[in-house]
């Protein structure tokens, strides 16, 4: 796979508006309890601000309607000011579009970092509003894309800005994802165990069909596990499941045994009455569960089960 990348770019002097995926788990306290892809966003940020750039970060946080301060990209802001450390000022804007952030993006020096206001708190930006993209554009010169885990969604920032913005390139991480996947799937080494997690059987579904042929077993954990158990019959209580993706799941399932592919699925759970922390947690030794508990992680059986798949 071949891919423009920042190195491309001429970023001296220049607006660079970075998508990264700043989606970070936080507590109730709102501290990011998990780091990692602040810390994977950074070589194409330092790129970026030692080019000389005026550095523009955006990114989107959970699933919010409408503005909602529970889910400020502050703490992930915060986050970024202590690992980028001095000289640089991280400087978060109350918005991600409007006048505002265009003031504050004019006013910007080159060791001021603007990082953007959750782009989801618009609802614009996951209808790939071209007005919004529009908008986004507007502050920025250059367009780097560096959020591999949102980069399937054709939403306004990952996607429909691209008509907007003359130059733009992948960054580090998106290049070494994409360099990767490109190697799984042109030349995978056998065994090739494929492990795919997350809530949504829907958001994966053709990540699945894509990989069924190439693969040598299917590994499936997260929630999206319990869509896949229901639809073999298994009762998973009150696990999520996506009860419409049920026929999806298993399409999956009877493609997986034609082609002779194991679909690996939790034999055992760690479970609870509810998803708060606050009930109590116990093992469930069985793939099914009662009807009281949902599945919040998979048992120590399905552990020992996973690392045997993978191992050579």
């Amino acid at each position: 796979m071949s891919f423009r990348s920042i190195d491309d770019l001429q970023l001296t002097g220049k607006r660079v508006f970075v998508r990264v995926d700043f989606n970070v788990p936080l507590d109730e306290q709102r501290n990011v309890t998990d780091d990692t892809r602040i810390r994977e966003a950074l070589p194409t940020l330092r790129r970026v601000l030692q080019m000389g750039g005026k550095l523009i970060v955006a990114s989107h946080l959970g699933r919010p309607k409408g503005v909602d301060p529970k889910l400020s990209l502050e703490p992930a802001a915060r986050v970024l000011s202590e690992l980028l450390g001095k000289p640089y000022e991280v400087l978060l804007a109350d918005d991600c579009v409007g006048d505002g952030v265009r003031k504050m993006v004019k006013d910007q020096t080159p060791t001021q970092v603007v990082v953007l206001e959750n782009l989801r708190f618009h609802k614009e930006e996951e209808a790939n509003d071209p007005a919004f993209a529009r908008a986004l554009a507007d502050n920025a010169d250059l367009w780097v894309m560096d959020a591999f885990g949102t980069a399937h969604r054709a939403h306004a920032s990952t996607a429909g800005m691209a008509a907007f913005v003359k130059e733009k390139a992948a960054g580090y991480l998106m290049l070494k994802e994409l360099e990767f996947l490109g190697r799984l799937l042109k030349s995978p080494a056998m065994p090739y165990v494929a492990v795919l997690g997350g809530a949504k059987v829907s958001d994966k579904i053709k990540v699945i069909e894509s990989l069924l042929p190439r693969v040598s077993s299917l590994i499936v954990g997260g929630a999206m596990a319990y869509t896949f158990l229901k639809a073999q019959g298994v009762e998973v209580g009150k696990s999520r499941v996506e009860t419409d993706k049920l026929d999806v799941a298993r399409r999956a399932l009877d493609a997986a045994d034609r082609l002779g592919k194991p679909v690996v699925l939790p034999i055992d759970h760690i479970a609870s009455t509810d998803a708060t922390g606050s009930a109590p947690i116990r093992e469930v030794k069985e793939r099914a569960l009662p009807p009281e508990m949902m599945g919040l992680d998979i048992g120590p059986r399905t552990r020992a089960l996973f690392a045997e798949h993978l191992r050579p």
